[in-house]
């Protein structure tokens, strides 16, 4: 019971067999330049990589035989965390408010603002409010909406269409 459980919990150590923990024998080893050594006996393959002062890292451990490299393991993890970690992106949303009674160069301003936030892979929402009497000329909210998704149109492409959420219309522009 208590070794199923164990088995679904994800993997957080780093599994990598380095070392005396390779205890297949023989393995298939490549030097530190990237040069095929062969299959050797690992204590052999153990023995070249302390001549070297490097590790001995088993990189194919589902291979027949486990395929091991002679290199550094500590800038091996080094460069795995960095690549694991720099493929994450952080795009962020930015927010554009308008009004239907938003003056043309007001909205001028705010298509610069958003069009930065476009270069820099920022999504922007475009939100045109509405108050009081305003909700009754929704044409007029829709103009300065399909105005402002025109001008955006080279810098990002429209994710979420025009949409009506209360006296809140919202279209989502992501970067091209």
């Amino acid at each position: 019971m208590a070794l199923a459980r164990r088995n679904q919990l994800p993997e957080t150590r780093d599994s990598t067999r380095i070392n005396a923990n390779i205890r297949i024998t023989p393995v298939r080893v490549v030097s530190e330049d990237g040069e095929q050594l062969g299959i050797l006996p690992t204590e052999d393959a153990l023995q070249r990589a302390r001549d070297a002062g490097l590790d001995l890292v088993e990189v194919a451990p589902g291979e027949r035989p486990p395929v091991c490299r002679i290199m550094d393991y500590g800038k091996f993890k080094y460069e795995k965390n960095k690549k694991k970690n720099t493929g994450q992106s952080h795009t962020k949303t930015k927010e554009i408010r308008l009004r239907p009674k938003t003056g043309d160069e007001d909205i001028r301003t705010k298509i610069r603002q958003a069009q930065k936030f476009l270069e820099h892979k920022d999504k922007v929402q475009v939100s045109v409010l509405f108050r009081g009497r305003e909700m009754a000329h929704i044409e007029e909210g829709r103009k300065v909406m399909q105005s402002a998704i025109e001008q955006l149109s080279e810098f990002g492409k429209v994710e979420t269409p025009p949409q009506q959420h209360g006296r809140r219309m919202i279209a989502m522009i992501a970067p091209k």
